[in-house]
């Protein structure tokens, strides 16, 4: 815990959790864990930032009002980026690779009144692209 300008102390709090997939390509909402980490730090205003420690995994922010948005944008990346594609990486999942570096290891949700700050259709997914396998994935909840 650091002091912020006028003497303020700034909570810092980590969280580890996993997320156990059961396909290649899935979206897994995460939103009860980002719930969780961010009660559990008694931060009330701040910011939340969730992080993949993968190379063949993501994070994103999308709507989960209709579950056909998930599917199509795993339909979507599956077919701009296939599986076998005359990659050079041997390990056979370059296609992994290149999905997570485009969705992006992290993302960062304002928090106000010890809630993250979504849209209303709005809700935090892990994205695997290698699976099925168990992931982690870090919380930092950072504010007063």
């Amino acid at each position: 815990m650091g002091l912020r300008a006028g003497g303020e102390p700034t909570i810092l709090k980590m969280k580890e959790f996993t997320v156990r997939t059961k396909s290649r390509n899935e979206t897994v909402n995460i939103d009860r864990e980002v719930m969780a980490a961010i009660k559990e730090s008694g931060v009330k205003n701040g910011t939340c930032t969730v992080f993949i420690p993968h190379t063949t995994a993501a994070v994103t922010i999308n709507e989960n009002a209709d579950p056909a948005v998930q599917r199509d944008i795993l339909t979507k990346l599956s077919s701009l980026i296939p599986q076998s594609e005359g990659y050079a990486h041997m390990e056979g999942n370059s296609d992994a690779h290149i999905k997570a570096s485009l969705v992006g290891s992290s993302e960062t949700l304002i928090i106000s009144g010890g809630r993250p700050m979504l849209g209303t259709w709005q809700s935090v997914f892990f994205c695997e692209f290698d699976g099925p396998r168990t992931r982690r994935a870090w919380i930092e909840v950072k504010g007063e």
